[in-house]
């Protein structure tokens, strides 16, 4: 059963050149590396998990996890409070799929228990 599902568009240029305390702030370690359009459907990828989860106070953006498999199959992680808000609702997968394209990177993020 479907319990959230968000969509999120970020320009790529927003991230062409970010800085560095806006990186850290949004981005663990592992997320910070790639470019301006990894970068952007990094963060369109949280923005739309945390829609579908409702868009509660309190998340915090490293408490999510965007990576890929060698398949280039993203993959979105979740920890700390977001793993506390999924719990809530029950949600026990959660399916992304990230597009670029004409300076834009769109995620959509589908929640299910």
């Amino acid at each position: 059963m479907i319990v959230g599902l968000g969509v999120d568009v970020c320009a790529i240029d927003r991230l062409a050149e970010p800085r560095r305390r806006l990186v850290e702030r949004l981005f663990t370690p592992s997320e910070q590396d790639g470019s301006a359009a990894t970068l952007a459907g990094r963060f369109a990828a949280k923005e739309a998990l945390a829609k579908a989860l409702g868009a509660p106070g309190g998340l915090v953006w490293t408490d999510c996890v965007v990576g890929r498999l060698e398949s280039g199959q993203p993959t979105i992680e979740v920890l700390g409070t977001v793993r506390r808000r999924a719990d809530e609702l029950g949600v026990t997968s959660i399916h992304l799929s990230i597009t670029h394209d004409a300076g834009v990177a769109v995620a959509v993020v589908v929640c299910e228990r």
